[in-house]
Order: C-alpha cells, then structure tokens, then sequence
C-alpha cells in the first residue's frame, strides 16, 4: 500500500509538472533550498531541484531584484506599486508587500547584512547621481548609508566589517566584452580603516557582483570573453574560473552557502561549489499567462506611423502598429488590410486609379513592398524580392505604371509594374532625404541630392533617357520639389535669406548672428518663354474678359478629348537660371505642395517649441495673400486630384477642401476614428519584434561587416528562446543578449507597451534631508539642499527667504496630519508636487510652533535641486581655493538645451587667468563643437577708451588657461569635448578614463510598440586614420581617481588637482591684459617750420 502511494505521489507530482509550461526567468535569489525569481514580471518561488513554482506577487508592473534574508523568512525586492521603484519586503511564502523606502527613484536591491538589514543601491542621498550603497532596517525603516561613493552592489563577509562591493554601476548601454572606463570592477572596504582598495585592476573588462562565502569571493567577469562565475581569494590573489559557459552570459547571480544561482539564456542554473558542478535547473510554471493573451489596442492614435489620402480624397490609409487600416473620410466602411500575425507592415499609400495600396512588409523576412486591395481582400501580391537593408516608402507615379523608393543604402529605385522590375537609379555617397515627386505625366522624377559641400541639390531623372541633371545650384540648400498641376512649373524651396537676427558682436555674452527665416519659395520655368503665373498683369497680358474666353474655350476642348493626356516638355538647357521667387515672406518652410490653384506648405515657428503651422498661397497675379490653414500641425497630405487636404493636428485626423479658408475650422471635418481599436497577439508581435530588432540594428550599424559578426548565426541562437518570452520586458531581455554581441556602445534597449500598474501617485519632496526625532515630535531638518541664489527658481521650497525656515527647525505636521503617524514624512506628500500644503512647524531656536504654506517639488525636481548643490558647491571650493582667480563651468549633458548652462557659468568668468571646464558624468549630446568654438577664440588685440580699462577682441575671448575634468561618467559627446580639447591644444585633461562611447547613434529604429534597441550608426575617427574613443575611452593626461571613501566624505581630489594645476600654469605664465602703449605726441610746432627749421 505504502508503495503505491509512493508511485501515485511521484506520478501526481510529475503530470503536475508536465502541465506546467516553461517561462522565461530572471533575478534569483537562493536560500539553502529555496529560490526567489522574476518571470511574467512577477516574484515566483521554488526549491532548488526545480519543479512547479509558486508565484507570489500578481501587481501588473514589475517586481524583481529579491534577496532572502539570513534567517530565510522574508524577501526584500523591488516593485513599483506606487509608481516609483521602491525597495519592499514580503514573507517568503507570500504576504502583503511593505514598503521600506521612499526615494521616488531608481531603487535597487543588493541583498542582506549579517545582522538582518536591507542592503540597497540608491541615488537619493547623493548630490552628483552616482550609485551609493545603503542598508535598511526593515524593523523601524531606519536607513544607514555605506560611508563609499560609487558603490552600486555589495557583499559583507560574515562578521559585518569587510564590505566587498562592485565600483560604478551598469554603464547603460548594451555590450558585451566592455573594457571602458566605465567597467564595473570589485574593491574591498573594510570599516574604521582609510580608504577601499581594489582587488580586480588588473583586468580593464567588467568584474562584478562580489559574493564572500568560506574567504573567498566569488563574481562574475568577462575574462574568458563570456560572462561566467570565477573566485579569487580575499586579497584578489588565486583568480579561479568555476563556469565555462559559452555564447550565453551568466546574469544576476546570487550565493547561499556556496550555492550560486544564476540567469543563463532564459533558464536558471546552479553551480555547487562543494561538488564543483554546474546544471540547468527545469522550473515550470502554473500560469494563465495572461500577458500573451490576445490584447487590444484601445488607443491606435499612440502608434501611429503614417497616415496618406486617397486620391479622390474619400478615404485614408492608417499605419498603427505595423497594421494597416483604410478608414472612410465620412460615412462607409472600416476597413483592416489582411491582417498577418508576426507581420509588420509600414507605409502604406494609395495606387491612382486601381482601388490598390502599396506597401512595405517584412513577411519575407525583409523589407519588401506589397500590393493590396483596398477593400481588404485578397492576400496581396508581393511586387520586389530583392532586398538587402531597409527600405522607404513608395512614391508612386501619377499614371500608376511605376514607384520610387529609397533604402538605407542610400540608393534610389524605381520599380516597373509592367516588367515587375526595380532599377537602381542612383547610389549617393552623402545622406540624402531624397523628397521624391513625379510629374504629372510620370516621366519625370523629381528628388533631392547632397553633394560634396553638403548642401542640397535639386535633380531630375528622365524615365524614358534614364539621364540625370541638376537643376539647381551648389551654393544654396534646395530641397522640396513639388510640380505645377500644368506641367509647366517645378516649386522648390531653398535657403536663400540670410539676415541674421543679432545685428553685431556687442552686447553680454557676445551675441553671434542668428539666422532664422531662411526659406523662400521658388520655381523653375521647365520651358523657355513661360510666363510666371506670380507675376503682376501688365499691358503684354490678355485682359480679364479674354482669359475667361480662353477658359470656356478650353473647358469645351477638354469636354470634347478627354483623352489628350499632359505631356511635361522640359528645356534643360540653362533651366538653373530661369528660376522665379514666388512673392512669400521667407520664413522656417519645409513640405511644399502643389495643386492647381495653390501651394501649401509648412512653417516653423521661431520657438523652443518650434510649432509647425500650415500656410497656403493661390496662385494669382493678383497680388495673392499668404494665409494660415491650421496652426500647430504635426503633418499634412493632399489628395492625388488636388481637392482635398487632410491635416493631422494634436491625436485628431482632418480632411477638408484644399480651397479651405484662413484658420479654417476644422472640427467639421474631423475624421471619426473614435471607434477604432484592435488586437495583437503578444507572442506573435514579440517575435515579429525580435527579428525586426535584429533586422534594423543590421540595417543601421555602422559597420556594414557588423565588428566580423556571423549576424544569422546569432539570429538562429538567440531566435528559439523568444518562444519562452512571457512579458515585454523578457524580451527586451533577449534582444538585449543579441545586440550586446556587437561589441558596441551606445545600444539602449527599452520603451515598449509594458504593461503597468493603474496606481501611479507622483511622490513629492520638500528638498531636504529629514530625520525622525520622537522626542522633537517630529522629523528634524537635518539639510536643506543649496543652489545658486542667482537663480530662486531652482531653490528648494524651504528655502524662500521669508519663511525663515532653518536647519535643526522640526516638521510637526503636513496639512494637519501629524508627521509621526507615518513611517516617512513623504507618505503625506504624494500627489502633492506643485500644490500648497501647510507644514507645522517647531523652531530649533525659540521652540515655537508656526505654520508655513509651500509648494512641494517632485521627486525629478529634487533630484536636479541635488545635483545643483553638487555643482553650487564646487564653484564655491574652486573660487575659495584660488581666491577668484579661476572660473568653472560644469556641463551636466550636450544637448542644445545645456548650452544653457555654459552660458550661465563661463561669461561671469571669462576674464578669470584659470577656469575649469568640468565634464565629470557628462550624459552626452552633440554640441562639443559649439563650446570648443568658444574656447578657440583668440585675444589678438585691445580696445582702450579714454577713461576705464581695457578690453579685447574677439570679444569674451579666454586669455587663460584651462583644463577639463573627465571621469568614468563622461560619454557620448561629453567625450568627443574632452578629447577635442585636447587635440585642439586648449589644456591637459585631469581624471579617469572615459565611458568610451563615440560611434554616435540613431533613435530611428523603432519596433511596433515603440521599443527599441538604438542603433550604433557613425563612427568617429582621427585624421591618424584611427576609430577614436570607441569601447575603450579618452585616457587623461593626469590621472586623478576619486576614491570611494574620500569622496564620499566631501573629498574632491580630481578638483583640487585641477586647481594645483591651474595655479602652477598661472604662476609660470600669468596673462594680465598688456597695458596699452604711451599715447603718441602729435604735436606740429609750427613756429619751427616759420622759422625754416626741421
């Protein structure tokens, strides 16, 4: 009996597993028996032989990063159940969730002190955003910062005194094999001692997540060219590799009694160090899974990708999602063009004449185009089969006969519907945005060209001769072709206006011209002797009655032969010089379109927030105004008979008459799309997606031999597990796995329609440090965060010089709600940004109570206050250590934006004989030339007026020395500064090695839901002939390291070296402005002369 229930017990057990399907899984934790993982974005559990696992958390947004604590009864994770990533504490058999922090930012998870606290990464505490370690009390909520800087993962050896901790955290971008600056290495700490020191320098790639277990410390690196598990003793002596996996790395693993666990592919493994053996652990998991359920899009509008009209304007294509939808103008039918799972479509426009659209899929497996019916039947008929890289959209001729289309290579195609052939017309050696247009009779393509001095040229491609000729300048950017309806016209924009708003270099800041209103409106005579239909009437013209004779006489001609077709008759002979300017104020133009008795266009406004309004013009001698259509557009198209305009403004889709009048209204016209929603299926999309991100990252790489990669080969490794993909963000994962091949930085993976939780509640701040004193009967005032008083914008809302509120002063209350009641203060203060609360509080000095009303700030705003303080502070240190003499700027990024900052730092300073242009965790952009141009410029003479001092030109000009600070933060185009300045020979370079970042990238290629993998697209290289900066960094010409302990006590040694350096320049080669000669004596004596004297 007892055996047959042994054999019913194990038969039950293995059905149940069978019934179980494989996930995909992430973030172990392991104690003794038990695992802790992340998979369908939930906390699951399951012993360490595998099997059926429990799932803990059901919220609809992540949770992940668990730790088990050292008694092995509760798990601390990271959720985001309030929106922000907190760190939360649970039973580890399930229970509801507690919070233990309340950052409002990026929280994470490292695991458990000795003694039972949460060890946690944040940047909450630190002024400059670097990774800092802290440990919680899950008991009182308590926090105690780790006394390091840049420590973001840790792992105490038993007594609690020695902290082995990972220096600088995940560097962002996706790439394997990274020997950067900015590669994760292992230092050790112990406490009460001076200063952390490093176990892991010797090897420049990535060394991470320290585990001590029987004295020695385990990790995993790189070393063998995948990331694997390895040891070394506790000094960093005996390196020893203990997993050889190949192809795949070993990700987030964890250690219990010389257990490790860790993510591998889409599996879990287990290495035993007591039986030195490796295995896979076979989990299943009892889901509905009900993130691969079929989903439907309820808002179609937020992934709209392209929207075209129909050529009697009736109806519209709709491109959302990598589906294509034709949708009536008015009343009919909504139709979806032959929807096919795992299929993206793109750019979907209408054929003339044939009820057809035309199309771009990837069911081949590449960018090919497509013909279907409009009334969605039928399968379609694939047109090309060639491609090689991406294409662009179609551009079909007038006659229906024949499509142009470019690709990422930078090639012009026609295609032929009668040979069922594509040509390649043109390769172009420049970057091209092409602005293909026909002609009305479908000979002729119209397109646009760069060339050698990088302006835009205007060319015409003849259909019958296959000939190609400018016909328009090199001296002037041309772009935007558009035909006259009569054949007789090509309209074109170009930037021909050059009145600069800034009039002289006088002024603060050294104002330089500014050019805006470039663009004017022109057109080419395609016939000699034409008479421009702009033009005033004079006496040579036929009066008003004859021209509407000659109109019947004509609307009788073309009654009688509606066959007679439009023929374009173009004189190329000097067709560049019989060029007319249509009578348009120049303006930021761009999207010129013709019908027969208009222009439109678009125009930009001159704004941060450049708002696109829609302009049109009539076609009249008769002195014709420019009037707006609609204001703060985001695109337009025109029918192909010219008669309707469909205008898409805000998330709202318009079609009205082309003859539409000034500000028109448009709600009227307003396309119904309330209605529209359809499906997905996940697992369908997420693979269309995984081959689309390889796809495009192929297509986009600078590289075209991608780094030597066999590109399907990884595809066919990395493509099976996308089966086991259950959430959006494992496939991220995934793709993450493949691009990281590529060896390359600035690949960012993410965005994407992951599925969130609905109780998201912004916390607020009151930008300050705060601790909890039950004696005080409130939360003491332990800082309020500093910034420059210049700006009162940016200060900290307890700041406000007439609150007279101090450090040390006690918040009682927030909107009468005792701050006691809570376990943090900021529990009263969500949803709260922005809005006034009444704080009660006690002073420090007279202890009195008195009430304040402020304004909290958000969680972002805080951070940014923080990072104020940082920057506030140095220029403090720096103008007390050189008493004035030396300025500094610190650039925070390279966005245009930033140049802000420059401006706000660099002016007050110029004149100074030092300054310091400070790059330290500089996020990159692309405005180095902008402020190199600045530090070019060259005192080469003076001004002396009659009373005051001196002062020279080039105006703002720095006379004295500089140097740059760089450290493993700096990137991307903080980066191509540091190394131009260098080259440029403007001063030496003082701190670590840089991220090493500079092949620069695209944000173009975007999957269906609007995730992406970034693409690596230019490479930068020297005039030596070599790739610069990439994968390994700019090396300073000093070496300063900040050292984790120092710095976190307030030291800056990479600052103060800076500052040495300066003085020593200074002291060897002071600048002070020359003094101006002796006036000269002009003096005539003419009594000398009278007297015949010399």
């Amino acid at each position: 009996m007892r055996r047959f229930l042994m054999i019913s017990v194990l038969l039950v057990a293995t059905i149940c597993f069978a019934q179980g399907q494989k996930g995909y899984y992430r973030f172990p934790a392991i104690h003794r028996g038990t695992m802790i993982f992340t998979a369908e974005s939930d906390l699951w559990r399951v012993g360490i032989e595998g099997g059926m696992a429990q799932r803990l958390t059901t919220h609809h947004d992540i949770e992940s990063h668990a730790a088990i604590s050292p008694d092995g009864q509760t798990i601390a994770f990271v959720a985001r159940y309030e929106g922000p990533t907190e760190v939360y504490t649970m039973p580890v058999n399930g229970g509801l969730p507690q919070r233990q922090t309340f950052d409002g930012e990026q929280a994470a998870v490292r695991g458990w002190t000795p003694e039972g606290d949460i060890l946690y990464m944040t940047r909450h505490f630190t002024t400059l955003p670097n990774a800092q370690l802290a440990r919680i009390n899950p008991k009182d909520h308590s926090v105690t910062l780790i006394p390091l800087n840049q420590a973001s993962d840790g792992s105490f050896e038993a007594s609690g005194k020695t902290l082995f901790f990972t220096r600088l955290p995940f560097q962002g971008s996706r790439t394997k094999r990274y020997h950067g600056g900015t590669a994760q290495n292992i230092w050790k700490f112990t406490f009460g001692t001076r200063e952390a020191v490093p176990l892991t320098a010797t090897y420049t790639g990535t060394s991470k997540t320290p585990m001590w277990w029987n004295d020695r410390v385990y990790f995993a690196s790189d070393r063998d060219g995948s990331m694997n598990i390895w040891s070394m003793a506790e000094d960093g002596s005996d390196v020893t590799q203990h997993t050889f996996h190949k192809g795949w790395d070993v990700q987030s693993p964890a250690l219990h009694d010389g257990k490790i666990v860790y993510q591998l592919g889409a599996d879990l493994h287990l290495f035993d160090n007591l039986t030195n053996t490796e295995k896979k652990i076979d989990i299943s998991l009892a889901s509905d899974f009900d993130q691969t359920r079929e989903k439907w899009i309820k808002k179609p509008m937020d992934y709209l990708s392209d929207i075209h009209i129909s050529e009697e304007g009736k109806k519209i294509a709709l491109t959302s999602r990598g589906r294509i939808f034709v949708a009536p103008v008015k009343d009919g039918r909504f139709v979806e063009i032959s929807p096919k799972e795992g299929v993206r479509f793109r750019n979907a426009l209408f054929l003339p004449e044939n009820n057809s659209l035309l199309l771009l899929s990837d069911e081949s497996g590449e960018q090919e185009f497509w013909q279907f019916q409009i009334d969605g039947s039928g399968k379609g008929t694939q047109l090309t089969t060639d491609a090689k890289v991406l294409r662009y959209e179609g551009t079909p001729s007038p006659d229906g006969k024949k499509f142009a289309f470019t690709d990422k290579d930078q090639k012009l195609w026609v295609y032929d519907f009668t040979s069922k052939k594509a040509s390649i017309i043109e390769t172009s050696e420049w970057f091209n945005n092409y602005d293909l247009v026909w002609s009305p009779d479908s000979k002729w393509l119209a397109y646009v060209g760069n060339v050698e001095n990088l302006n835009s040229r205007i060319k015409l491609y003849n259909t019958i001769t296959r000939k190609i000729t400018f016909v328009t300048s090199d001296r002037v950017d041309s772009y935007s072709p558009a035909w006259g309806a009569d054949g007789k016209w090509l309209y074109f924009l170009s930037d021909r206006h050059f009145e600069s708003l800034v009039r002289s270099p006088w002024g603060p800041r050294q104002p330089e011209p500014f050019f805006s209103n470039t663009t004017k409106i022109y057109a080419l005579s395609l016939r000699k002797g034409e008479r421009f239909p702009f033009l005033p009437q004079d006496e040579t013209m036929k009066s008003e009655e004859e021209k509407k004779e000659n109109k019947e006489e004509k609307k009788d001609e073309e009654k009688k032969d509606k066959s007679s077709e439009l023929v374009v008759s173009i004189d190329l002979n000097g067709i560049e010089k019989r060029i007319f300017e249509v009578p348009v104020d120049a303006g930021n133009y761009a999207r010129l379109k013709v019908t027969e008795k208009r222009l439109f266009w678009t125009e930009a406004e001159t704004s941060i927030e450049r708002k696109r309004n829609l302009l049109a013009i009539d076609i009249d001698n008769d002195d014709p105004e420019t009037i707006t259509i609609s204001e703060d557009i985001r695109s337009y198209d025109l029918s192909g008979d010219g008669k309707k305009l469909l205008v898409r403004k805000d998330n709202n889709i318009y079609v009205t008459k082309s003859s539409a009048d000034a500000s028109a209204k448009l709600d009227d016209d307003k396309v119904k799309l309330s209605n529209w929603t359809f499906s997905v299926k996940p697992r369908d999309e997420w693979r269309q997606m995984f081959l689309d991100a390889w796809r495009l990252e192929r297509d986009y790489f600078y590289d075209r031999n991608l780094h030597g990669l066999d590109w399907q080969e990884l595809l066919n490794r990395h493509l099976p597990l996308v089966n086991r993909v259950t959430d959006r963000a494992e496939l991220d994962d995934l793709i993450a796995q493949l691009v990281g091949e590529l060896s390359a930085l600035h690949i960012f993976v993410g965005g994407g329609d992951y599925r969130k939780g609905d109780d998201n509640i912004n916390p607020a701040a009151l930008g300050a440090t705060l601790k909890r004193d039950e004696k005080a009967g409130g939360y003491r005032i332990e800082h309020i965060y500093q910034s420059e008083p210049d700006y009162p914008d940016r200060q900290s809302p307890l700041s406000r010089p007439d609150l007279n509120i101090n450090k040390g002063d006690i918040i009682l209350s927030v909107d009468g709600i005792s701050t006691l009641s809570v376990v943090h203060p900021r529990l009263l203060l969500r949803n709260k940004s922005g809005e006034q609360v009444i704080l009660k509080m006690k002073s420090k000095t007279t202890g009195k109570a008195f009430d304040v009303v402020i304004e909290p700030i958000s969680a972002r705003q805080e951070a940014d206050l923080r990072y104020d303080e940082w920057e506030y502070t140095r220029r403090l240190e720096v103008d007390k250590m050189s008493r004035n003499e030396i300025g500094y700027v610190h650039m925070r990024a390279m966005g245009g934006k930033n140049f802000s900052e420059f401006v706000r730092n660099f002016y007050p300073v110029f004149n100074r004989q030092g300054l310091i242009i400070d790059m330290r965790h500089n996020r990159g952009g692309n405005i180095d030339s902008w402020v190199l141009e600045k530090l070019l410029r060259k005192a080469w003479f003076y001004w002396q007026p009659r009373v005051g001092k001196p002062y020279w030109n080039m105006q703002y000009a720095f006379r004295g020395h500089m140097v740059v600070l760089c450290n493993e933060m700096t990137a991307s185009d903080g980066e191509a500064f540091t190394e131009g300045f260098r080259r440029l020979g403007l001063g030496k370079v003082i701190g670590t090695r840089t991220w090493g970042g500079e092949i620069w990238l695209s944000f173009n290629n975007r999957l269906v839901d609007r995730g992406i993998a970034s693409a690596a697209q230019t490479g930068v290289y020297g005039p030596e002939g070599k790739w610069l900066i990439e994968g390994w960094g700019v090396d300073p010409d000093i070496v300063v390291d900040n050292l984790p302990h120092e710095t976190f006590n307030g030291k800056d040694a990479q600052l103060e070296a800076a500052v040495k350096h300066l003085q020593e320049l200074i002291a060897k080669d002071p600048r002070p402005v020359p003094p101006a000669p002796p006036y000269p004596n002009k003096r005539f004596d003419y009594e000398k002369m009278t007297n015949g004297k010399q």
